[in-house]
């Protein structure tokens, strides 16, 4: 009986704390959507930043033959699973002020957050596009050669072809950046109105027993989830339909 009314409690708090959660987001609470506006701001620009560098890197390791190209493919897929407390502990060694970049006071400020999460997602994004863009030039070697276009031009073929998996590689960067945690946590301080994120947040506030808005974010992380998702499916249909248009 007692171990029924303790079930029965837990789930009437649980209940409460949802439609507290719900209030929130349909009210446009301020403190909730600053923390998402973070969050987007954070995540977008270190996706944007990790595929200027990682879509050139893929790209040259997909087309060109170098000594040493082996060791660079087993390095960027290797740094795909690079887990993110080295990365933010890597990024707080050198923001700190004993570090060598501690003079820009950049710790504990979105650009660290930014930075961790670029660094993160870079060699995803270059590991996944690379593969895209060999898989695309295996299939046209035969016409590269007999039009003996030279290595940019083909390169701009490669990525004007492949441009939907290219954007869904890019999508998947994006939901791998506004998931994290570890690094952002550790450069960032989770700092109220100035670093802290919808991770981080919820963290916060599930240690704190505030289960509302940590629920409320929650809501707004898996709806994003679902967006991305909703896209990378219509980028593949989309890509579909062209390969057979």
């Amino acid at each position: 009986m007692r171990k029924l009314c303790k079930i029965a409690c837990f789930m009437q708090s649980i209940s409460e704390a949802l439609s507290l959660a719900v209030a929130l987001v349909l009210r446009a609470d301020p403190d909730l959507y600053e923390i998402v506006g973070l969050s987007l701001y954070v995540s977008i620009t270190a996706t944007v930043l990790a595929c200027a560098f990682g879509l050139p890197l893929g790209a040259l390791l997909a087309t060109v033959r170098f000594p040493g190209r082996g060791a660079a493919l087993v390095l960027v897929n290797a740094l795909m699973g690079l887990p993110p407390v080295v990365v933010g502990l890597f990024v707080y060694l050198y923001l700190s002020r004993s570090g060598p970049l501690g003079f820009l006071g950049l710790l504990y400020t979105p650009t660290a957050m930014i930075i961790a999460q670029t660094l993160l997602i870079t060699p995803i994004v270059a590991a996944l596009s690379r593969q895209v863009l060999e898989d695309l030039d295996s299939e046209y070697a035969e016409q590269f050669r007999s039009f003996a276009i030279s290595g940019w031009q083909r390169i701009q073929a490669l990525v004007w072809d492949g441009r939907y998996a290219l954007l869904t590689v890019a999508l998947a960067g994006f939901g791998r950046a506004v998931a994290e945690v570890g690094a952002v946590i550790i450069v960032g301080g989770n700092i109220d109105h100035l670093t802290r994120v919808m991770t981080t947040a919820i963290a916060l506030e599930t240690s704190k027993g505030e289960l509302a808005l940590a629920l409320a974010l929650g809501i707004v992380l898996m709806t994003l989830a679902l967006i991305v998702n909703a896209m990378v499916y219509s980028v593949r249909a989309t890509a579909t339909r062209a390969a057979y248009a």
